[in-house]
């Protein structure tokens, strides 16, 4: 029944690997060799450890740094409205001055007329966005790898 066709089997298997002595020290010692390389990697670069970084109160924002601040943006797109609407005027009581372009392109050309205070916003769709600074494109944090 079951139990000599197990048998047969497994002693099939002991005989193969006996006969094939060179693989399989290789089928054991391959995984060890990686395992041994990866501790030597890892510790030859530790994980840091940061400090904790205390809890502060934020003073209130200077909003005359902000005085004809131009921001930006593309698409002109009713969600990409609604979130600049927000951004000028929920934040600000004066409001920043906010302008659409078409096309990226476009936002590029104003962002070299007027580089000391401008900063353009490419939504690339309804939850991600790029800020783009004169000749500079910033990422968002969450694109940061890690070890």
């Amino acid at each position: 029944g079951v139990w000599r066709q197990t048998r047969a089997l497994l002693f099939k298997n002991c005989l193969i690997k006996c006969r094939t002595k060179k693989s399989s020290v290789q089928e054991v010692l391959f995984p060890l060799f990686f395992l041994f390389w990866l501790i030597l990697m890892s510790m030859m670069h530790p994980h840091r450890k940061f400090d904790e970084v205390p809890n502060t109160d934020l003073d209130t924002l200077d909003t005359s740094v902000l005085v004809n601040f131009v921001i930006g943006y593309t698409p002109p797109t009713a969600m990409a409205r609604e979130i600049m609407k927000k951004v000028a005027f929920d934040n600000f009581e004066d409001g920043l001055i906010t302008e659409e372009y078409l096309s990226e392109e476009e936002l590029e050309e104003a962002s070299v007329l007027k580089p000391s205070n401008f900063v353009g916003v490419v939504f690339k769709d309804s939850m991600s966005y790029q800020l783009r600074f004169h000749d500079s494109i910033a990422m968002s944090s969450i694109y940061t790898e890690s070890r």
